[in-house]
Formats: C-alpha cells, sequence, structure tokens
C-alpha cells in the first residue's frame, strides 16, 4: 500500500478516544476540526489511493491436483492472477466512541489471470496437456476498517482496531480448454482465487497502516517560519470525538528557533472555547486563538529583531537638519546642513487582540534622531511614539496572513540633547516614518502569514474567515491536488 499510505491523513489526524504521554496542562491554542463533509472528502481520497495501490497487484499461484471423472488425476495450475480493476460502488465513513471506522460494500473487481493442467490415466497413458486464459470478476467485495489514534508525547500514534474484506459472489470465464476444465475452475478455484484477494486487500491494509504510522511519528514538532521563529505544532489534549466532527488541538505558540519545546505562559482561561454559534457546512475548520500572535509578538521583541534604521523617506529633505531650522532652531545651530537618519525601536512587546470585526494591534516605539557629523552617529533625540491599527485577516494559499492599517497615533518627546521640542511641530516625521517605513514593512513581514496545519498537496479552497473574541475561525473546503508515495513525510505547508 505504499502509494496509498498517506490517503487517511488528512483526517487520521483528527481521530482519537485516548491520550498518553501528555501533560494535562497544556494547552492547545490551534484547534482544527473535520466535519462529516471534510471526513467523506477524505474518505474518498482513502479509497481512490488503495485502489490505485491494490491495482495491477498480482496474487500467488493457485495449484490445486482434482479427480475428473474418465480423466484421472489433473493438475491444475493458475498464475500471473492480476486485479485489473477495482469499482467502488457505495462507501461510508462512521466516527464512533473507538475511532473511525471506513466501509465499502458492493464493489466488484476484474482479474485476469493464466492457467494450465496435465493429466494422466490408465486410459490415456502418455497424457494430456493444455493452457490458455481466463479472466474472473468480483461481483461483491465487502471492505472494512477501524482505527484509532493515541497521543505519544505530541506525535501520533496509529492503531488499526479492526479490518477485514470478504468475497461474496465470484465468476470465472475460461478463453480456451476442454469444457471439463471450466466446471473444475468453478468448483475447486472459485474459492481460493476469492480467498487469495481478500488477503491481497488485507495485506494491503496492514502494510498500509503500518507506513502511515511511521509517516505520523515523523511528523515535525516545529514548523519554521523564518531565522528567528518557529511554531510549535505538536499535539496535546485528547481529540474529540462526536457524531458530527473530530476536534483536535495543537499547541500553536511561536516560539525560538533555538528553543527547546516547552509548555509557554499562555492561558485561555476556563470560560473561552471555541465558538460554535455558526456551524459551517466546510469540510475543515482552523481556529486560532489570539495568544498565537502575541507570542509572535513576544518572539520576535525578545530576539530583538523589531528596530530598524530609516535613511530614506518619501520627502528626503526631512534627514538633513536644514529642513529643521523652523521646527528645531537649536539643532540646526548645533548641526547646520547634516544629514540624519532615524532609529525607530519597538519597546515593548506589541499587544494582539482579537476583536469582532479584525485583529487590533497597539504598538510603542522610540524614534532616535540621529545627526551625521564626520562619520560620527550622534543621537540628538528621542520621540516615543503610540498608535493602533486594524489588521484584517486574509487567507493566501495556506497561510493566514493580515494587512495593518493605521488607525491613529500619539507622540510625546522622551529625551533631548537640543533642548525642548514641541512634539506637535514633529508630526509630519512621525506620521511619515508610521506610514512610508514602519507599516509598510510589518506589512511586508504580515503578508507572508502563518502557516496553517494543512498537510502537501491538500489546498484551502473557497475559505471565509470569521471572528470570535478570542478567535479568529477559518472555514474552508479543501481540494487534493497531488499524489503520495511512501518517500514522502507529511509536513506542513508554508
Amino acid at each position: 500500500m505504499t502509494s496509498s499510505t498517506c490517503f487517511l491523513l488528512l483526517f487520521l489526524l483528527l481521530l482519537s478516544s485516548s491520550t498518553s504521554g501528555v501533560q494535562h496542562h497544556e494547552e492547545g491554542f490551534i484547534s482544527i476540526t473535520i466535519s462529516d463533509k471534510g471526513l467523506d472528502f477524505a474518505k474518498d481520497i482513502l479509497i481512490d489511493q488503495a485502489v490505485d495501490s491494490i491495482t495491477l497487484s498480482q496474487l500467488p499461484d493457485i495449484e490445486e491436483t482434482v479427480q475428473v471423472p474418465l480423466v484421472g488425476k489433473a493438475r491444475v495450475v493458475l498464475s500471473e492472477i492480476t486485479i485489473n480493476d477495482i469499482q467502488v460502488n457505495s462507501s461510508s465513513v462512521n466516527t464512533g466512541e473507538t475511532g473511525i471506522a471506513v466501509v465499502v460494500s458492493g464493489a466488484t473487481a476484474n482479474l485476469s489471470l493464466k492457467w494450465r493442467y496435465s493429466a494422466s490415466s490408465w486410459l490415456v497413458p502418455i497424457g494430456i496437456s493444455d493452457s490458455g486464459t481466463a479472466t474472473a470478476k468480483v461481483n461483491d467485495l465487502q471492505v472494512g476498517l477501524t482505527v484509532n489514534l493515541t497521543n505519544q508525547e505530541g506525535t501520533l500514534k496509529l492503531l488499526l482496531l479492526d479490518s477485514g474484506c470478504h468475497v461474496r459472489d465470484l465468476s470465472i470465464k475460461l478463453h480456451g480448454g476442454a469444457a471439463w476444465l471450466y466446471q473444475v475452475l468453478v468448483d475447486a478455484f472459485a474459492g481460493s482465487i476469492a480467498s487469495g484477494v481478500e488477503e491481497a486487500v488485507s495485506d494491503q491494509i496492514n502494510e498500509g497502516i503500518s507506513t502511515l504510522d511511521v509517516l505520523l511519528q515523523s511528523l515535525p514538532k516545529t514548523y519554521p517560519i523564518d531565522e528567528t521563529a518557529a511554531l510549535n505544532v505538536s499535539f496535546v489534549n485528547n481529540p474529540e470525538l462526536s457524531d458530527s466532527a473530530i476536534e483536535l488541538e495543537i499547541n500553536g505558540l511561536f516560539i525560538g528557533r533555538n528553543e527547546i519545546l516547552s509548555p509557554q505562559g499562555y492561558h485561555r482561561g476556563s470560560d473561552v472555547s471555541v465558538s460554535r454559534a455558526n456551524p459551517s457546512p466546510k469540510m475543515i475548520t482552523i481556529s486560532l486563538h489570539e495568544n498565537v500572535f502575541k507570542s509572535g509578538s513576544l518572539v520576535y521583541f525578545t530576539a530583538d529583531t523589531l528596530k530598524w534604521t530609516v535613511d530614506e523617506l518619501p520627502d528626503q529633505n526631512l534627514l538633513n537638519t536644514a529642513e529643521w531650522r523652523f521646527l528645531i532652531p537649536q539643532l540646526y545651530k548645533q548641526y547646520p546642513n547634516d544629514d540624519m537618519n532615524l532609529d525607530v525601536f519597538v519597546s515593548s512587546p506589541p499587544d494582539i487582540q482579537v476583536t469582532n470585526k479584525d485583529v487590533g494591534v497597539q504598538i510603542s516605539i522610540d524614534i532616535i534622531l540621529n545627526v551625521l557629523e564626520a562619520g560620527e552617529v550622534v543621537p540628538v533625540a528621542c520621540i516615543s511614539v503610540d498608535f493602533s491599527a486594524s489588521c484584517a485577516a486574509e487567507i493566501i494559499g495556506n497561510n493566514l496572513a493580515g494587512w495593518l492599517k493605521l488607525k491613529k497615533f500619539s507622540t510625546y518627546l522622551k529625551w533631548s540633547k537640543i533642548g525642548k521640542l514641541h512634539v506637535n511641530l514633529i508630526q509630519s516625521v512621525t506620521s511619515a516614518v508610521l506610514k512610508t517605513v514602519l507599516i509598510p514593512y510589518l506589512n511586508s513581514q504580515l503578508v507572508r502569514g502563518i502557516p496553517l496545519p494543512i498537510l502537501n498537496d491538500f489546498a484551502l479552497e473557497n475559505a471565509r474567515i470569521l471572528y470570535a473574541p478570542p478567535w479568529i475561525t477559518v472555514s474552508s473546503d479543501v481540494s487534493f491536488f497531488g499524489h503520495y508515495h511512501h518517500k514522502h513525510l507529511p509536513a506542513y505547508v508554508s
């Protein structure tokens, strides 16, 4: 089942009845829910991939010695028994307390084979033999399996609880040969061929589950965002099964690239849950708690990456002391006609909150005015700016991205080496820095987005975003546009 091992992965990630080896105090800040519609979609992929893996597979040769009236003992061998195609007429998937059951009923399969026989008796001492081809058709194939997962220290262990395959009806058509041989094939070999088909399907199921278990163990616990941050995508808590959905929690918090995985100091609160006010008919729902974004801002702030040197502005004259001679005479008096640059620092981790209509962001920055004199950088004043922005979330590929829009800002003087500054006179500089430098830069980062936990070869389709404070919920259908091979490890898409 090498080419069909990952077909289950989309929904197998979302089923379980027990968890072991997981610390119960851990919180999941990304919630994934697969609906019945999503399970049906995954089930169809399961069946398509399973059919692909079984088609053209060969059954072991079958050899029987039978007693034929007037002929004697005949040694009959069936070889090159090949399953040419399988047609699935009906299938279903059901969730329960112990896992998920997939059932295929009424399937048909066409087989081709070669036959040969040799016989001898006292009536025909020199012996007779013949060979030819035949076709067989399975008219009613029933297949079922039940699987479950346990959480082992943030990764998933796949368990095959039960599986079975049963051929209810099989017919054989002989091409060539004596009339008596046809009856021999029907009487002596129909059951053997049916058993071979059942065994082949069962072996493929066991092989696929075993290979998929290895792949599940290889799921990454962290997903790198860039050189600074990674996303903790280890599984936490007990997956929840219901009659209409399966939900799994992922830690979901940002960590530094070099940090060791450990629970972080964010708590959702016992009274906080994912909004279910408007159940979605979409296949999959992914909900992100605002603490996901807060953890990101903390990681980047702690890594000291939220700082910039500004040496270009749309009004480049603002970066020369001559432009300031009327606004700040003392600056021009001490440093006449010198070039300037600005150091911009985010002074505290940005505060991020999900609202009913967008994501609110509060950021405090310090802008240091530097004079470039005789090859030296001379800090002369520091202006603090508090500003608020709204961030509209959007889906780009399989990422949750955003776009900041400045709402308002306020400024005050933090310190000065050039005397008292009238902050209201330098609002234009503050505005220029925010609108042309800081906001565009942040947007260039936000448009890259946060990778949602969607596997390779799957893509969100017709996604919509809902705000349910403190959650952002992405409801979407999913399309499958690739083929899995056993050598490919499952990984999250960036």
